[in-house]
């Protein structure tokens, strides 16, 4: 039986040019929130669920993710890390990562979401995806205010490249087959949406709707909001 729980990536190499000046000297995924860093809210929960090995990639102030994380034996995991030095996007940085990641299928998350959808769950998505020729599977959630129209539309399993009144956010949480990034080159900055369009176009890519607790933590306004949510909800 294949061992689908094995690896996941967390992507941290973003700027945070919206989070300054929090992010002028600390990483956007370090910024604290409900008492721990916004990383390892996802780092303890992919933990829990079972991965084993955990690959981050940064670049702005990557050092200090490094050195406050280690090597993940605390949290129970092993860490390791793609260092891009400038920001290589979603598909650049992924495909930079590869050599890193010993699966053929993987979840990757982005390290500015915090959600509490069930991370056991991408095992099933997982096995079920060795069994056919998805490319992707993407989780996604309702509109947010600050991106009323939406990315895709969902028709049953499958994921559209179609914007409607029915279209919904993709969460930055995928599950992701390394065929996709076949022809993406490592070191290059590359966006994962045209990959994700092509996969469409050939049925390749499923999906669901998440309908809970879900933020983009992007701006300083919303690291405050989720802060007081936190600690409302554990004190």
């Amino acid at each position: 039986m294949v061992n689908v729980m094995k690896t996941a990536m967390i992507l941290a190499a973003g700027k945070g040019e919206r989070m300054r000046p929090l992010t002028d000297h600390t990483p956007k995924p370090l910024l604290p929130v409900g008492g721990k860093p916004l990383i390892l809210w996802h780092l303890e929960k992919l933990a829990k669920a079972g991965f084993q090995r955990i690959v981050i990639n940064h670049a702005h102030l990557g050092d200090q993710i490094e050195e406050i994380l280690g090597d993940g034996e605390a949290f129970g995991v092993e860490l390791r890390y793609s260092r891009e030095g400038e920001p290589l996007e979603t598909a650049g940085g992924i495909a930079t990562a590869l050599p890193l990641i010993d699966a053929e299928i993987f979840p990757v998350v982005n390290g500015d979401v915090f959600c509490d959808y069930d991370f056991a769950r991408l095992g099933g998505i997982m096995a079920r995806m060795h069994g056919d020729n998805t490319l992707a599977h993407l989780v996604l959630v309702d509109n947010p205010l600050h991106h009323p129209k939406g990315d895709f539309e969902l028709e049953g399993e499958k994921v559209l490249d179609r914007v409607s009144t029915h279209s919904l956010t993709f969460s930055g949480l995928g599950v992701y087959r390394r065929e996709l990034f076949a022809f993406t080159d490592p070191w290059q900055k590359a966006p994962l949406a045209p990959l994700l369009r092509q996969a469409m176009q050939q049925g390749r890519v499923t999906g669901e709707h998440f309908r809970g607790r879900w933020l983009d933590v992007g701006t300083p306004e919303r690291l405050k909001e989720l802060d007081r949510e936190i600690c409302n909800q554990s004190c």
